[in-house]
């Protein structure tokens, strides 16, 4: 919203005090909001700022230069609405849990317009009144080098206000009443980038006219693309480590399955042993048995055979005592009947008589 419509002729420099009180209370009892969300603020007294949407820490920054500026496009309402904006900031808002600024973020671009055009990255101007002046109209003349920390370039607006204070800064040195003594110092600004001098030509070597919106605006890309390297490496780096995870994941998958695998033939090998020990068992106990049903059976036969010896041995002399016996009750003339029968048969007679011998005991 913008709240300086309506309001189209500006104040005197005796009324801004008035006015800044004014514009402060209208922040203080929020009449006016500057909070677009939580991170993000605008300046209601610049709604045709192209960029109007700021952090807590660019705000003030925004606001300190409008304060601070020259630029005869800066009335004194805006002034004076921009620095009833820097008070609310730091009084009211600065107990909040918004981040604190660092002192030298602080010190950076406080001072100066964000639509005002600046040498960038600055230079700070030294001039030495003692020496002898120089054609371009100053003397021993020095530029400073930009101061650049891990945040960016630190603007000196500090190292330009302790020489203004101390009545050695730029409109005290360009004066041309009184004599000049000591060193005169400032940061170099658009007019001297532009002036014909000896600076303008240093100042063109090294810098270059910018707004603190381009230089913020530049910051930010180089910001962005630093974020968007490091997401890609972070990106590269996760995917590498997914990557890897799969690879631990297979081959810790291959390890189980050659476990298992190894497992299940140690539980074949196991039964197949358990198999051959009990069929060994049953082949022994088998063999047992078999002795065992051989060495009976073998028993068994050795009775018998003694039983058919002593039978044998039993018909033996029974026939024995039968034969006597014939023997007796025939006499003499069947053995010589006999003999005579043995004799045709075999004429040899010799074998016969042998056997005849044997077999009468003669």
């Amino acid at each position: 919203m913008d709240i300086s419509s309506g309001e189209d002729s500006d104040i005197s420099e005796s009324e801004m005090e008035e006015y800044e009180d004014k514009s402060y209370e209208k922040l203080k009892n929020r009449n006016h909001s500057i909070e677009v969300s939580g991170e993000t603020y605008t300046c209601s007294y610049c709604p045709k700022k192209k960029k109007n949407n700021y952090l807590y820490k660019e705000l003030p920054q925004h606001a300190s230069g409008v304060e601070n500026s020259n630029s005869a496009k800066r009335s004194i309402r805006e002034k004076a609405n921009h620095l009833a904006l820097v008070k609310y900031l730091e009084k009211d808002l600065a107990g909040s849990s918004k981040p604190a600024k660092p002192a030298a973020q602080e010190d950076s671009l406080s001072g100066c317009d964000h639509d005002e055009k600046i040498v960038w990255p600055w230079r700070g101007v030294v001039v030495n009144a003692h020496t002898r002046r120089s054609e371009d109209g100053r003397s021993g003349l020095l530029l400073l080098n930009s101061v650049k920390t891990g945040q960016g370039y630190i603007m000196p607006w500090s190292f330009e206000k302790a020489y203004e204070a101390d009545h050695h800064g730029k409109k005290d040195g360009g004066a041309k009443n009184g004599v000049k003594c000591g060193l005169y110092a400032w940061v170099a600004c658009a007019a001297d980038y532009k002036s014909s001098s000896l600076i303008r030509e240093n100042l063109h070597k090294t810098s270059d006219l910018k707004t603190i919106t381009e230089i913020m605006e530049e910051e930010a890309r180089k910001q962005e693309k630093l974020v968007s390297n490091l997401t890609n490496i972070i990106e590269t780096e996760t995917k590498h480590i997914r990557e890897m995870e799969e690879r631990c994941s297979e081959a810790s998958k291959s390890l189980e399955d050659l476990m298992e695998e190894k497992e299940n033939l140690l539980q074949a090998y196991d039964e197949e042993i358990k198999k051959i020990q009990l069929s060994a068992r049953e082949r022994f106990q088998r063999i047992s048995n078999d002795r065992e049903r051989l060495k009976l059976e073998l028993e068994k036969r050795e009775a018998l055979n003694e039983n058919e010896r002593k039978r044998f041995a039993m018909e033996l002399e029974e026939n024995a005592f039968q034969n006597s016996a014939l023997q007796l009750m025939t006499g003499p003339s069947i053995i010589q009947r006999q003999k005579e029968e043995l004799h045709k048969n075999n004429p040899t007679g010799e074998t016969i008589r042998s056997k005849t011998r044997f077999r009468t005991g003669n």
